[in-house]
């Protein structure tokens, strides 16, 4: 490897290594700094390639005067320099493509000078990381966003940083932190009034911070809704039982019975909780084996009797005796225990609730159907979701944490399944649980 060679390869090392170390600090500075780097890269290539077709030149008029020899050595060392001259270009453009973010360098005109591969996918245009050769385009011909073009804009006028929040609607909707430094010539580099050049702006992909902070927002607000409303009766008739109807006989017990109710609510709603966070962050286990189904759905049916009486709605199990399902019993039945009791909340005075199981597929699909109301087409879609109600006030006065669907999604999903759901309102619902078939679970 030659000089100049060895050179570059440990100059583009060096500029990686600061980089790397530099953007724990200051991004920006680390990318304002890559952006001169990209910037001098590209000034030194064409530099080169003027001086390489120079000699080039003056090396076809030497042969005029001078030896074959010499005029092929002139040309193999103008050959040999623009070899070398394009190798380090393309090391600095593979650098800038292997990164996720996308970066775009535009002139004090807004024409786009250089970008890398993320920065076209996410603009749609041509190849290339210098618009040099051909066609330059304009920024606001790539994008409409008036935050985008304002934050360029604001770089290289007041030749200041500018970090903003940038939201595109494209196929799905993406939001990035765009962090745009102006680009100013070396002498002025350093002077607070020298006129910028162009900018240099990175866009980072903070879609799914944003999802997940949203998410944390929404279960917030959610747990902390569902928490006060058993807390507000507990102290409203906690207050009622000191101002003095602890001594009226025909009201305290049931006070104290509305009391244990409520705190019931909040243990079951902090269990779920506990149950969903576990299986979400994968510490919950899940031991599969040979389950028989049927006596499993007579227990679970057995512990919901008493509900099912108050409410006149007949259980039916309808599963063959020789049915055999691999799974995490325990699990199983949670699932089912679920399904089975918003089942009997929410089916008719007088309905009936089935339970049902086919092998299709290389599937075992558990179903739980009800005669309620059934669910209309515009929430099916969520009523997997954590905290989700059709009828909020309904299910709050039913006992319902608002959990249960959720749980039922993630231990299915754990165990290699899928729940989903088919409703027709009016008619009732029935949900399924999709569990992988085990050829040793028939034995």
């Amino acid at each position: 490897m030659s000089l100049r060679v060895s050179s570059a390869v440990t100059l583009a090392a060096a500029l990686l290594i600061s980089f790397l170390a530099l953007i724990y600090w200051r991004p920006a500075s680390a990318f304002a700094s890559l952006a001169f780097a990209l910037a001098g890269a590209c000034v030194a290539l064409l530099l080169t390639r003027g001086a390489a077709g120079q000699s080039s030149g003056d090396g076809a008029t030497s042969t005029q005067t001078s030896t074959t020899r010499t005029a092929e050595g002139a040309e193999s060392a103008a050959e040999g320099a623009a070899a070398e001259s394009v190798s380090a270009g393309e090391l600095v453009e593979t650098m800038l493509d292997s990164m996720r973010e996308g970066m775009l360098v535009v002139d004090e005109d807004l024409n786009v000078v250089a970008s890398n591969t993320a920065a076209r996918v996410l603009f749609g245009f041509g190849r290339g990381g210098t618009a040099a050769a051909g066609h330059r385009p304009r920024l606001g011909e790539l994008t409409r966003n008036p935050a985008v073009l304002s934050a360029y804009l604001d770089a290289i006028e007041r030749g200041e940083r500018v970090e903003v929040k940038v939201a595109m609607e494209d196929a799905e909707r993406r939001v990035f932190d765009l962090r745009v430094a102006p680009l100013r010539q070396r002498r002025g580099a350093g002077l607070p009034g020298a006129a910028a050049r162009g900018a240099v702006g990175v866009f980072f992909d903070i879609t799914r911070l944003e999802r997940l902070e949203r998410v944390r927002q929404e279960f917030l607000s959610n747990v902390s809704h569902e928490l006060r409303t058993p807390l507000t009766a507990i102290r409203a008739f906690v207050e009622t039982l000191e101002s003095g109807a602890l001594e009226d006989a025909d009201n305290n017990r049931r006070f104290l019975s509305i009391i244990d109710r409520n705190a019931a609510r909040m243990h079951s709603l902090i269990d779920d909780i506990l149950e969903l966070s576990a299986i979400e962050a994968g510490t919950a286990t899940v031991e599969a084996r040979p389950v028989r189904l049927r006596s499993m759905i007579n227990e679970v049916l057995t512990a919901l009797a008493a509900r099912a009486a108050e409410r006149g709605v007949m259980l039916r199990n309808e599963v063959s005796e020789d049915v055999f399902v691999h799974a995490d019993a325990r699990r199983l039945e949670q699932m089912l225990t679920n399904l089975c009791d918003n089942a009997v909340k929410f089916s008719a005075e007088g309905g009936a609730v089935s339970i049902t199981h086919e092998r299709a597929g290389g599937r075992d699909r558990i179903s739980v159907a009800d005669t309620g109301e059934g669910i209309a087409p515009a929430h099916i879609h969520r009523i997997f979701e954590r905290f989700y109600r059709v009828d909020r006030a309904r299910s709050r006065a039913l006992g319902g944490t608002g959990l249960g669907l959720a749980i039922v999604k993630h231990l299915a999903r754990a165990h290699g399944g899928e729940a989903t759901v088919r409703s027709t309102p009016g008619e009732g619902s029935t949900f399924t649980i999709e569990l992988p078939h085990s050829v040793n679970a028939d034995h």
